[in-house]
């Protein structure tokens, strides 16, 4: 009886030892017993699927900051890191997750405007601050008090292809060729087009629109009737998969007229895929490496070249400032409740990131300049940089 109430006793004193270890990510206990708080940010991206080259950026540059700033206001910071697939319904289904189950303080995500306005109705409902890193499209923000984003949006971002298409190109005559189920590109079409026709002056200006939806392969019908038209250059932003191929079939149907886009193009993959079709398309972005703006794109900069051994892509750089930006309104508000981080979220201004300087402006959206960049060499090359519209 003794050795069995001796074992009952060992088996109590290893459950209590067990009970007060470590939280999850190795956080520690406090002296009352309870787990010391930690703070959670969800981050949603597509890490399979047709955009995940697009979230896999974003992340890298989410874990960076992650591990340089690990904690604020005492407390640690762990990430939540979950798959949204591509998918507008796993946007919403992982956002859900995030919220209900994890239960965050704060989201990032996701790479692809579709993908965040998604999530975007839940976010508001719960009320929870989310940051998009280069979600683009200004529905991402408009209307909702909870979503802000690290990047610039489209109306601006067309109205910088279109001038470079007008006034660097000396292209009176434009043919778009759209991903018509992106929400991305359809609104980024928009802009260009409003953009192009008041800069030349001619109502007629944008002389043939093509579509095709996401996962196609095959462009040779659309691209048949856009070489009939003759244009002067062709604005065709859309995923990096989609466009190289669109760019690459061009080339092999001995259209020679220049290609731009949008920022989904600076990936590996575009490269890859389009080889030397792609020589010479340029687009725009929001980062480039070779000009460091502020002191932590030097820290940045630094911290990923010794980890990585390459050059960031901008998307990556944009995910580092949503964590920062989350961290610096946790700071600010001294808080951990999401309606108090959201009330400080709002009122960034002349925050400095990697990518620039951010001030959020009535809807949420960051006031940034813009980069354009050409492939040249098989490498994405630095070109200008496009200040904001006063």
């Amino acid at each position: 009886m003794k050795k069995v109430i001796s074992m009952l006793m060992l088996g109590i004193m290893l459950l209590s030892v067990a009970c007060s270890g470590p939280t999850e990510e190795g956080g520690d206990t406090t002296s009352e017993g309870g787990a010391v708080e930690v703070i959670k940010i969800g981050v949603f991206e597509p890490m399979t699927g047709a955009n995940a080259a697009g979230g896999e950026m974003e992340v890298e540059g989410i874990r960076l900051a992650n591990e340089l700033y690990p904690e604020v206001n005492g407390m640690k910071v762990e990430l939540v890191v979950a798959d949204n697939k591509s998918d507008k319904v796993e946007a919403a289904n992982a956002a859900v997750m995030l919220i209900d189950k994890e239960k965050v303080n704060a989201i990032i995500g996701s790479w692809g405007s579709s993908l965040s306005m998604a999530a975007g109705p839940i976010v508001l409902e719960k009320q929870i601050p989310t940051v998009a890193a280069s979600a683009t499209n200004p529905l991402v923000t408009i209307g909702n008090e909870y979503y802000q984003r690290v990047c610039f949006i489209d109306s601006f971002q067309g109205t910088v292809m279109a001038k470079y298409a007008f006034e660097t190109l000396g292209a009176k005559k434009a043919a778009i060729i759209q991903e018509i189920s992106s929400d991305y590109s359809v609104g980024l079409v928009k802009y260009f087009n409003d953009a192009f026709i008041e800069l030349t002056g001619d109502a007629d200006a944008i002389i043939g629109t093509a579509n095709y939806s996401t996962g196609d392969q095959d462009f040779s019908a659309q691209l048949s009737n856009i070489k009939q038209l003759n244009p002067d250059v062709i604005f065709a932003p859309g995923n990096y998969t989609e466009s190289a191929l669109l760019i690459k079939q061009a080339r092999e149907l001995g259209i020679t007229t220049p290609f731009i886009g949008g920022d989904t193009w600076e990936a590996p993959e575009f490269l890859e895929i389009g080889g030397d079709a792609v020589e010479g398309a340029a687009f725009s972005t929001f980062f480039t490496s070779d000009v460091p703006i502020t002191k932590e794109s030097e820290t940045f900069l630094d911290a990923y070249r010794a980890k990585y051994d390459k050059e960031p892509a901008s998307v990556t750089a944009l995910g580092y400032d949503a964590y920062l930006v989350i961290l610096d309104a946790i700071k600010r508000s001294g808080s951990t409740d999401p309606v108090e981080i959201q009330k400080a979220l709002a009122t960034t201004t002349d925050f400095e990131g990697a990518a620039g300087m951010i001030t959020l402006d009535e809807n949420g959206d960051a006031v940034k300049s813009a980069v354009i960049k050409m492939v040249e060499g098989g490498l994405f090359k630095y070109m200008t940089t496009v200040e904001p519209i006063k």
